[in-house]
């Protein structure tokens, strides 16, 4: 059986609270071998939750920020106790940070200075850079080149740009990764981006509990399904689901330094 790590997880939240147990021995039964834990909500509940997941599990990962969408929400008083949660063993990367332009929740400036400074701890703690990043690449990648950020690790989550915009992260040496939007039968950009990625730079996510992939679509999304993305990007990389697994297994592992790489 092909394994995985699934990248980008919220199953901190509370879609899971019923039964997150559950979901993870599926998950473990479809070949998921880690999870990195996003916890990045508008508040510091949800780092907190996110380590203590991360905490419960060897297999769990956590990562920690603010979201773009609540930058302007961020406190002085919260970057001293960002700092503390970035540094947690648990803690694998800061993220996930970045820039929405799509829906402009919070102001572009505040959102462009949130990011910087949370690239900035990630240099403090010396982990890598989960970012967001939506209808805003230029932007962003003058920020990740200004930032040094590269030398980081960068994983670009969620990846919904143009393939031109995968070609140039991947040039810049970060890590893209590819979540269920790939299958939907509107998003051919995304799955030509695919081919723009080398297989090196290459990662897979969920996003869960959004964005389930095709067939699940309209249902909760979960790291099990997670396979059914892999199936489409590998055959858009060229690569067996099996190949595909262990190349994404492996760039996973060394742009988080998960136990293995």
């Amino acid at each position: 059986m092909p394994t995985f790590i699934d990248s980008h997880a919220h199953i901190d939240g509370p879609e899971f609270d019923s039964d997150r147990e559950a979901v993870l021995e599926r998950a473990r039964a479809a070949g998921l071998c880690d999870i990195i834990v996003i916890g990045s909500a508008g508040d510091l509940a949800t780092c907190r939750r996110a380590i203590a997941l991360a905490e419960s599990d060897p297999h769990l990962y956590a990562a920690v920020a603010i979201h773009p969408h609540d930058a302007a929400a961020i406190e002085p008083d919260f970057w001293p106790e960002l700092a503390t949660l970035a540094a947690h063993p648990s803690v694998v990367a800061v993220g996930e940070t970045g820039l929405d332009y799509h829906y402009d929740h919070s102001p572009r400036d505040v959102q462009q200075d949130a990011f910087r400074r949370f690239i900035a701890l990630a240099h403090e703690v010396k982990k890598p850079v989960v970012c967001h990043i939506r209808d805003a690449h230029a932007d962003a990648q003058q920020i990740l080149a200004d930032t040094g950020a590269a030398t980081l690790g960068v994983i670009i989550h969620c990846f919904t740009g143009t393939p031109a915009d995968a070609e140039i992260y991947a040039d810049m040496g970060c890590y893209v990764s590819f979540s269920g939007i790939a299958t939907f039968k509107s998003a051919g950009d995304i799955r030509d981006a695919v081919k723009k990625v080398p297989h090196h730079r290459l990662l897979l996510e969920t996003d869960c509990p959004y964005l389930a992939p095709i067939p699940m679509r309209g249902k909760r999304n979960e790291p099990a399904f997670l396979v059914h993305t892999a199936e489409v990007i590998a055959a858009e990389a060229g690569l067996s689901v099996t190949a595909l697994g262990e190349a994404t297994t492996a760039n996973t592992r060394r742009v988080f330094r998960l136990p293995g790489a």
